[in-house]
């Protein structure tokens, strides 16, 4: 259940015997100068038609409305001839094929992802569900240890689905007793979803298929006889990837019957743009309704008592928890009916709170863990104990409590970084968690509660030193005198003399903390000599939702001010200079970085934009937009359009400017942020160009927004690094 209520309605073949390190300095400073950074490229001759939309009175030409049909001929044409392009460009950077290699090296280690324990019964732990891949597999297959030390029992692969990867596997959530294992497949990764229940003990799935499902937990009830689940209704044929997300629904699935004999409980047809969620409780005795408007953090809480758990009662009626809209409110467990609870109310930092479930009115709350300084950024009841993980200028803290509130101590950490995944029971002694840094390779811990030891779960075995490197955190300040926060990492010793080529990357929204994680591509970007920095800057969560609404709405700017102040400072404090300074950043990281090149393009030397929201004036129409409103505005309003209009990238593209060399990406199966958003952008770019800077879009097929096969994963990887690198000037690599 708390991992459910935690979630957020939400990076490179063997070398050989010849290749190494050396090579590869050899071939950077030998071969690079094939390849002209000022050359020109032909772009496809696009057509732009005369649509005009009118905002209240000010008219915005629409040039490329066209592209939003998707599965058009004209637009399929257009991919085609803008991918010949792109690849034809990446083909003659000299270095390409050696980076795509030394990035696959390093990404060739297994990961595991932190375990899930099931229900312990007769007297034995849960069995741990989680996957693990053994390097270069395209997904993670699933797997089972009945004990913690047992044998990993392969359920689930992925990878025999399909050999390009193109059907993903999502998700999947184990029955309580460990028995069934529900999974997610999706065309493409698309968010759109299809679930799937195996019998783990058989191996064969049970007749059971649930469709269009998007956007859902999944939640067992104890009896393990079904589940809890959110769908929407059947979009029009043709349009399921455009279709706007909104009429979802909350259905209970009983094991062995029809999706159509599923029973609803929730419907929010009368709601377009907000979301239905159920959870059970550890217990089995509580489902909890959560209604969230869009991606606004705010919620509402229903529930229903379910009695016995291992029979409980479907039909008894829904009752309100919490209704007023006006702050979070998240269950991270229960005691009985004593209630244990995340909020924000009163407490914009958060706070643990417990209260008789039957009596949840404010006024009979208490504190167990009282607001701070730091934000909390999630927590669970493990052991009888209330586990709570701090952002500490945006570094990871975990401190253990009592349900009565006494602070009993601290999880001993590796270092500085980022806490992730924390997973436990309260009937279990055992806790789950992760670590990472950007030095730091993904390790999963396992802390027990009776001996209080830390042990490693699993640890990576990485081909990188990271004692060859530093990371070190600064502060600067925003146009408005704002303190911003930023991680900088780098080999030791490097001479701050305005040389180095940098790249600094941001995210900006959506109450979302960017906080240290290793990453292969990043790695081989230190390796080669650059700088790594990451802005946390205004929109983001770091520091609670003051920071995060001093980023949103009317105040958007501050998020492209507070990044263009983070490229100023790491200029002026010498660590780069702007024809070595790349900025990149995806989803609404890449409307950030789409802003801020349409806003300074004078002060980049490169720029990276992944699905980014670049239509600031049509987001909301298609597919999951519609859920941003809270964080955005609409440009349907009159007072928001004033709001867009002024930083849309589309719209803020200038006829007669130079801009930075730029490399965009996108999906064909992308249905979060839509690919016309970067059509559009690569279109206007290529068409107002005033210089021989290159503009480029490479559109991958058969993957989505969250999900690519590990294959394709490198290859873009390679790609985006190669380009960036190359026209920051990258021409050698010291060791």
């Amino acid at each position: 259940m708390a991992e459910f209520f935690s979630k957020k309605f939400n990076t490179f073949c063997s070398w050989g015997n010849i290749v190494d390190l050396k090579h590869l300095v050899l071939a950077f400073a030998i071969l690079t100068p094939i390849l002209a950074k000022g050359q020109s490229l032909r772009y496809p001759n696009t057509y732009r038609d005369t649509v005009v939309d009118d905002y209240f009175g000010t008219r915005v030409p629409a040039p490329y409305r066209w592209m939003e049909k998707q599965n058009s001929p004209r637009v399929e044409k257009w991919v085609d001839e803008e991918n010949k392009i792109t690849f034809k460009y990446l083909d003659k950077i000299p270095f390409r094929n050696l980076v795509t290699m030394r990035i696959k090296k390093l990404w060739n280690y297994e990961k595991v992802d932190v375990p899930n324990e099931c229900e312990p019964h007769a007297g034995h732990m849960g069995w741990l569900y989680y996957g693990m891949n053994s390097g270069l597999q395209n997904q993670n297959p699933v797997y089972v240890r009945k004990s913690v030390n047992g044998k990993p029992q392969l359920v689930l692969d992925p990878n025999k689905l399909s050999p390009d990867g193109s059907i993903a596997l999502l998700e999947y959530e184990a029955s309580p007793d460990g028995k069934y294992l529900c999974y997610g497949l999706s065309r493409g990764g698309a968010d759109w979803e299809e679930f799937h229940v195996l019998n783990v003990e058989t191996g064969r799935d049970l007749p059971d298929i649930l469709h269009w499902v998007k956007f859902s937990g999944i939640a067992w009830t104890n009896d393990n006889a079904g589940f809890f689940y959110s769908r929407f209704p059947e979009p029009k044929k043709g349009e399921a990837l455009m279709s706007e997300a909104v009429g979802q629904q909350l259905y209970y699935h009983k094991i062995g019957t029809p999706q159509n004999d599923d029973k609803l409980y929730y419907d929010l047809k009368d709601y377009p743009g907000w979301y239905v969620g159920g959870g059970v409780s550890e217990d089995g005795h509580y489902l909890f309704i959560v209604l969230n408007k869009g991606t606004e953090s705010r919620n509402k809480i229903y529930y229903i008592d379910l009695g016995n758990a291992n029979h409980p009662d479907l039909s008894a009626p829904i009752k309100p928890l919490f209704t007023s809209d006006n702050a979070e409110y998240y269950p991270i467990g229960n005691v009985g009916s004593t209630m244990y609870l995340q909020t924000t109310l009163d407490a914009p930092n958060r706070r643990i709170v417990s209260f008789n479930i039957n009596d949840p009115d404010p006024k009979t709350w208490k504190t167990v863990v009282p607001e701070s300084g730091n934000v909390i950024e999630s927590s669970l009841l493990a052991d009888g104990h209330v586990v709570v993980s701090y952002l500490v200028d945006a570094k990871s803290e975990v401190s253990i409590y009592s349900t009565d509130g006494k602070f009993d101590g601290q999880l001993k950490l590796p270092g500085l970084g980022t806490v992730g995944g924390l997973s436990g029971r309260n009937d279990s002694p055992d806790l789950y968690y992760a670590f990472t840094s950007f030095l730091y390779p993904t390790t999963i811990f396992r802390y027990n509660f009776m001996s209080t030891r830390t042990t490693v779960f699993h640890a990576p075995h990485v081909d990188f030193n990271p004692k060859n490197f530093e990371t070190k955190q600064v502060y600067y300040h925003s146009k408005d005198g704002t303190r911003v926060p930023m991680f900088i990492t780098m080999r030791k010793g490097t001479k701050l003399n305005g040389e180095n080529p940098a790249m600094l990357y941001g995210y900006g929204g959506f109450n979302i903390s960017i906080t240290p994680s290793f990453s292969p591509a990043t790695a081989v970007w230190l390796e080669m000599g650059g700088i790594y920095a990451v802005a946390n800057i205004r929109g983001g969560g770091e520091f609670g939702e003051a920071w995060h609404h001093a980023g949103m709405l009317g105040k958007k700017q501050n998020v492209f001010d507070d990044f263009i102040a983070a490229a100023e400072y790491l200029i002026k404090e010498k660590y780069t200079s702007t024809p070595k300074l790349g900025i990149e950043g995806y989803s609404n990281g890449g409307l950030l970085v789409g802003a801020c090149e349409t806003e300074r393009p004078d002060l980049f030397g490169a720029v990276y934009a992944g699905a980014g929201v670049m239509d600031m004036l049509r987001y909301q129409k298609f597919s999951a937009g519609v859920g941003w409103v809270p964080e955005y505005g609409s440009s349907d309003d009159s007072t928001a359009f004033q709001w867009l209009i002024k930083y849309s990238p589309v719209q803020n593209i200038r006829p007669g400017t130079c801009y930075p060399p730029t490399i965009v990406t996108t999906a064909d199966h992308d249905d979060r942020v839509v690919p016309s958003h970067s059509y559009k952008f690569t279109a206007a770019m290529q068409h107002d160009q005033a210089c021989n800077n290159p503009i480029i879009i490479r559109v991958e097929t058969k993957t989505s927004h969250n999900y690519m096969p590990t294959d394709k994963r490198i290859a873009q990887a390679a790609d985006v690094l190669s380009f960036m690198a190359y026209n920051l000037g990258i021409r050698s690599v010291s060791k």
